[in-house]
This record gives C-alpha cells, sequence and structure tokens, in this order.
C-alpha cells in the first residue's frame, strides 16, 4: 500500500488517498476514476511528497530502552532465585566442591542443599565424578 497527497486543479484542496501500488494509481487515473473529494472533479494530480525518513536516533533509544526493560526483568528474576536459594540451601562459599562431594559420598550425612563458588574446573570434576551441580549467574545486591 501506497498513500498519496493529492490535489485538486479545480477547487486547490488536498486530500490523501491510499493505493496498493504507484501503477495503480496510474491505472485509476487513465481511466478517470479518480475524483475530488470535494468538488467531485476529475482534475486531480499528485502532489510532491517528502520521504518517510526514519529518525536513527529515536530508533537506537527506542532499542536501548526496550533492551534496558528486558534486562532489568531478567535481573528481577535472577533475584527471585537468589532469594529463594539463600532461604532454602546452605551457603558452603569457596567449599563448595569439598561439600558437594561430601554430600554425593557420605550417604548418612543428611544436609538440605547447598551454594557456594566453584570455579569452571572444579564444577567439570564433579560432572565427570556424577555429582549434579547448576550453574546460576549471581547478581549482587548493589545495584551499579
Amino acid at each position: 500500500m501506497i498513500k498519496y497527497e493529492l490535489i485538486c486543479k479545480s477547487c486547490k484542496k488536498s486530500f490523501s488517498s491510499w493505493f496498493a501500488s504507484s501503477k495503480e494509481y496510474e491505472k485509476l487515473k487513465k481511466m478517470k476514476l479518480l475524483n475530488c473529494n470535494y468538488c467531485n472533479s476529475l482534475r486531480v494530480t499528485k502532489s510532491l511528497m517528502a520521504p518517510n525518513i526514519l529518525n536513527i536516533n529515536e530508533n537506537i533509544e527506542n532499542k536501548k530502552n526496550k533492551e534496558e526493560k528486558k534486562l532489568s526483568y531478567f535481573r528481577k528474576e535472577i533475584k527471585k532465585y537468589q532469594k529463594f536459594i539463600k532461604n532454602n540451601l546452605e551457603y558452603v562459599g569457596k567449599n563448595f566442591a569439598y561439600e558437594a562431594r561430601s554430600i554425593h559420598y557420605n550417604s548418612k550425612k543428611k544436609t538440605k542443599g547447598i551454594y557456594g563458588k566453584a570455579t569452571k574446573e572444579e564444577m567439570k570434576e564433579l560432572r565427570d565424578e556424577g555429582i549434579e551441580t547448576h550453574t546460576i549467574p549471581w547478581v549482587e545486591d548493589k545495584d551499579n
């Protein structure tokens, strides 16, 4: 679809009209099916039109705002998970790999789940030993 601004040569008024294509406009013009909305004259022509230019800076700003909203949403969701983890699991800090092995290999040891810090290498070793672990992103409480 294309929108043209049309001008009547008889009454000098302008009005807008939509067409399927520029060829469709030409076809209707040749068939004398275009008439003025005000005086019904067939002396209707297209006026010069300014192109619809996108404001690149505005588009970039809109994109940034959308990305910031998404980031804010994910931050809130991560914080919900963190709150659940803090309330339901035991924090073992950098001893995570040791504690995970201790729980895994000592079936008599009853403990609630744990969370803490481990290197990528420690995590790989734990998985190789058949110890189920998960990595989650962690957002600091202080917003930067």
